[in-house]
């Protein structure tokens, strides 16, 4: 992205990284309501799952969840992020691949006709509190 010299840095800061921030609102409000429906009074831990395909950067991702939290029982909350790698299956050749490059190429036999088995998730593995 690029900032036109009249917006402002957290503007570009925010316009640049609109996924994370979008997700981490998205997670907030998922912790908040977990916690409310539990009765709990602060949130010590939340771990999340992001497919590799998701493409998030954990450290922004923590950063934007750290802003979004911010007053709130979660605000001091530690935050988990498992990072679930790509897992294909070739529908040409039944094998079954692992991709830590985003080529959806079967090693075995050349097809591109791949299944995602694993990589597209974006989950609250578990939330933690008092």
């Amino acid at each position: 992205m690029i900032c036109r010299p009249e917006c402002s840095s957290q503007e570009y800061v925010r316009n640049s990284y609109m996924h994370e921030i979008r997700i981490a609102e998205d997670l907030k409000a998922i912790v908040l309501e977990a916690a409310e429906k539990a009765s709990l009074s602060v949130v010590t831990r939340v771990d999340v799952n992001f497919g590799q395909l998701i493409q998030i950067v954990p450290d922004i991702f923590e950063f934007a969840f750290r802003e979004t939290v911010r007053n709130t029982i979660a605000e001091n909350a530690e935050v988990i992020i498992e990072i679930i790698p790509v897992r294909l299956k070739c529908m040409n050749c039944g094998k079954v691949l692992h991709s830590n490059e985003f080529q959806f190429v079967c090693h075995e036999c050349g097809s591109t006709d791949m299944k995602i088995i694993n990589g597209k998730e974006l989950f609250v593995k578990s939330i933690e509190g008092e």
